[in-house]
């Protein structure tokens, strides 16, 4: 090998300049030709090629998809894959395609069949509002041989109802689909000058939380769930999925969780076909409240999205709020309009000057004079002339076209020709064009107009799918299942759920901490683990509760070695994990002498017994922990004694000095809490329980756990008080009537229907007040006298009975409207007579009395 063939092989090149041109090509071709939507149409380059080649193909019947994809390829130059996909996307977005065949399922994430399987066509919306040869301007297609339209003169916000998610080099575009129909509604506002709002909507349905939304900004963000209803207490189901998750995928997450023990499930039943449907059964010792928690916290079940809208505008790339987007498309359309009126107008001018100089033509004989010409310029200059006297009475000049058009008039039109027909149809024009000009000039109604007829015609079954709500944030380590077993060995200081010889402390789930406490007065807070190093001579040890104001630590501390004895009441909310904790003064010799965990703030008493030493005559006696205050875990503590202590025993269990806790009801997410939102629902301890009432007929009995789930339909909640009756106003479709009952609550565990179950029955009113009062109003239309209102006691009216009872019929005359009055005060006091009423009578169960019976001869 020669010396200069060595010199080529270990030449250099640089690389900058490379980079520099050809990447930053490259870059911008990807982010302009192929990822990110067009702010004009809504539309990236493939989807928008697609849809021209459908038109191109429009006869009003389907097309193989394979034919599409075939004529599109002469657009674009990306192959026959990345149409299909475009196509199928389109078509499963349900607005621009009509589709026939297997176009897959978004709910399932089942593929469609392959394109020579399947047909499409564009829809009757897409031909109305996306179309337009004479307002849309065009280029040559890739190689020249077509062309193709810069963007298609949509008159609809399309890129925020479909949404898009694009990835470029260096940027991403993820706009969320918003309705159809609040879209058009502010869009109206828009052109109306009022504001508006406008929040994603996906066709999957689900629950949103729009609360950090920023308008489809970057650095907003969506958080989406499943809903979930409970059957039973060992039953689960899924009836809609969040955005961008599909069922196959959403029960995958739920394995992987099961397999990790963050929840447990006895098995999963996909019955998912036109509507989701996944049934999750549970085990018996499983909370289904908690499940519920715990499919948010851990599985697909609730996702977080990331919006970043950006479009193509001037040839450029930008970052746009949707309500920009919005805006800009409102006035794009309006544009539209004004240029379709425009083009509308124009042709009809041509039109009408047309009929005019073909009636001047024809009614004054000018063709006769056409006859002695020799040559064409002979001809033309003839007819310029003869309609010269008559130029006046027209739109415009007379044109050259306009004479070799007359020229072309046949013979037997000539002969035929209706004058009278003439005028009407001149009329008739002249009527369009006023009809036009007043568009023109009232453009913003015309406009506003045409989104209400848009809405009214393709509206239908376009309503919100997706459910508004505000979520609460889920602790995972509340909900997550407690799946393996804790062990300590107090001796060595180690703990862990693999600690097998050390002794057992209590269940835990695999992302629980641990807090222990130790005999120098110390404590520490850590995440579980197989086997963790807690200290030496561990008192106590256990699952740690953040931010658990009600568990209360009883304690007495000897300072020292032989310094005085205090004694304190604390609780532990905020800890840095890891971080070595103090309880005493931190003397060194200094150890705790006793320490009781109490979860709902109990007090015991304790017994003191004192080191016996001359003149020490009181050896023992009692403290009880309930004269002691709770102060924080860094206070000293009180003085137990000024002599050494020998021990301290637990002579008897005590009560909870802790007042009842406080529970609100936030409507806004349906959910319990103690932070003082929603509707105050009273102080609860021990055993008080909650009632809830359904729209469905059905009542439920639950804790006051703050993880408890309550159906979406909701209508009176409150504490539960066993002795206070229910009344209830229904009306019977089958047989027209309203009816109304009292009944006490049935203690159980079980949701409850209080109206017959397929009795197609449908719930008025529920009370919970002692004395509800209502005011009748009859209809009169079929009375033979005028019936007046009638204002009905509840509790006067009808006994308490069963629950399952049918109750005592309102009226025998047709009821128009049920008014709620003001209650009755009363006191929860029971008198002799109201003991009467409030007892249970379970034979009553029929229709009979009533008002007419009591008020009405």
């Amino acid at each position: 090998m020669d010396e200069q063939t060595t010199i080529q092989q270990h030449k250099t090149t640089s690389l900058r300049g490379m980079y520099q041109d050809w990447f930053l090509d490259y870059a911008s071709y990807v982010i302009l030709e192929r990822a990110v939507p067009h702010i004009n149409d809504g539309l990236k380059p493939v989807q928008r090629r697609i849809l021209h080649s459908m038109k191109e193909l429009d006869d009003g019947r389907y097309n193989k998809v394979a034919n599409i994809v075939g004529n599109t390829m002469k657009y674009h130059p990306h192959g026959d894959a990345s149409i299909g996909d475009a196509l199928v996307q389109l078509g499963q977005k349900d607005l621009l395609v009509d589709t026939q065949g297997n176009w897959g399922n978004i709910l399932t994430g089942d593929g469609a069949a392959a394109p020579r399987y399947i047909e499409a066509r564009l829809s009757k919306f897409a031909l109305e509002v996306v179309f337009n040869p004479q307002t849309t301007s065009y280029h040559p297609s890739y190689d020249g041989r077509n062309k193709e339209p810069d963007t298609l003169p949509i008159k609809f916000p399309l890129l925020l109802a479909q949404g898009v998610k694009g990835i470029a080099v260096g940027l991403a575009c993820v706009t969320l689909p918003h309705n159809f129909l609040e879209l058009i509604d502010a869009s109206i506002a828009i052109l109306q000058g009022k504001t508006f709002e406008i929040f994603p909507d996906f066709p999957t349905g689900g629950l949103i939380d729009i609360s950090k939304y920023n308008d489809g900004l970057r650095g907003g963000r969506v958080r989406v769930r499943a809903k979930i209803k409970m059957i039973d207490k060992k039953t689960i189901a899924i009836t809609e999925i969040p955005y961008t998750s599909t069922t196959d995928s959403l029960i995958t997450s739920i394995v992987k969780a099961s397999e990790k023990g963050k929840i447990k499930i006895k098995r999963i039943d996909d019955n998912t076909a036109k509507e989701v449907e996944i049934i999750i059964h549970l085990p018996s010792d499983v909370s289904p409240d908690q499940t519920i928690d715990a499919l948010y916290a851990f599985t697909d079940c609730e996702l977080s999205i990331a919006p970043n809208s950006c479009v193509i505008e001037n040839e450029k790339p930008r970052f746009v709020s949707v309500s920009e987007i919005l805006k800009t498309s409102t006035q794009n359309t309006l544009a539209l309009l004004k240029r379709e009126l425009e083009i509308a107008l124009e042709e009809m001018r041509e039109k009408w000057q047309w009929i005019s100089l073909e009636r001047i033509f024809i009614e004054n004989e000018i063709y006769e004079k056409i006859k002695p010409c020799k040559t064409d310029k002979d001809i033309d200059d003839t007819i310029f002339n003869g309609l010269q006297p008559f130029v006046e009475n027209l739109i415009r000049q007379i044109t050259i076209e306009d004479v070799h058009k007359l020229r072309k008039i046949p013979i037997d039109r000539i002969s035929k020709y209706n004058s009278d027909k003439a005028d009407d149809t001149l009329l008739a024009i002249e009527d369009d064009m006023k009809h036009i000009q007043y568009d023109l000039e009232h453009l913003v109604e015309y406009a506003i107009a045409y989104f209400k007829r848009i809405r009214d015609k393709y509206g239908k079954g376009k309503e919100r799918k997706t459910e508004i709500r505000s979520f609460d944030y889920i602790e995972q380590a509340a909900v997550a299942v407690a799946n393996e077993k804790l062990y300590c060995d107090y001796n060595s200081g180690f703990a862990g759920y693999k600690l097998k010889e050390g002794e057992y402390v209590s269940e835990c789930s695999s992302i629980d901490d641990i807090i222990a406490f130790r005999r120098d007065g110390t404590f520490v807070v850590k995440p579980v683990s197989e086997k963790d190093f807690f200290g030496k001579d561990i008192i106590h040890i256990a699952v740690f509760k953040r931010n658990d104001e009600r568990t209360i630590y009883n304690m007495v501390y000897q300072d020292g070695a032989f310094g005085r004895s205090y004694i304190k009441r604390f609780n532990v909310v905020g800890v840095i994990r890891g971080k070595e904790y103090c309880l005493t003064k931190g003397t060194n010799g200094t150890k705790v002498l006793y320490l009781s965990a109490n979860p709902n703030g109990e007090a015991e008493v304790i017994t003191v017994y004192l080191k016996a030493k001359p003149k020490l005559q009181r050896l023992q006696y009692d403290i009880d922990f309930a004269n002691i205050l709770i102060k924080g875990r860094n206070s000293t503590g009180n003085v137990v004694n000024k002599n050494l202590i020998r021990r301290v025993v637990k002579k008897s269990d005590g009560v909870s000095t802790l007042s009842a806790v406080k529970i609100w009801f936030d409507e806004s997410i349906g959910r319990l809490n103690v932070d003082e939102r929603g509707i105050l629902l009273g102080a609860f301890s021990g055993k008080d329980r909650i009632l809830s009432l359904y729209g469905s007929g059905h009542y439920r009995l639950t804790s006051f756990d703050l993880t408890t789930h309550f159906d979406d339909d909701i209508v009176k909640i409150e504490k539960f008080n066993p002795h206070k009756p229910i009344s209830v106003i229904y009306y019977d479709n089958t047989t027209k009537r309203y009816f109304v009952k009292r009944f006490l609550i049935e203690e159980t565990e079980k949701k409850i229907a209080f109206l017959e179950e397929g009795g197609n029955l449908t719930l008025i009113n529920v009370f919970t007040d002692w004395k509800p009062v209502i005011n009748i109003k009859f209809e009169n239309k079929l009375a033979k006298r005028p019936l007046e209102d009638s204002e009905v006691s509840i509790f006067d009216f009808v006994d308490v009975m069963k629950y399952k009872a049918k109750g005592k019929r309102l009226s025998s005359n047709p009821v128009k409207k049920i008014e709620v009055l003001p209650s009755i005060p009363y006191e929860e006091v029971f008198t002799k007579e109201d003991n009467e009423k409030l007892t249970l009578n379970s034979d009553f169960n029929g229709e009979e009395g009533g008002i007419q019976a009591e008020l009405f001869e």
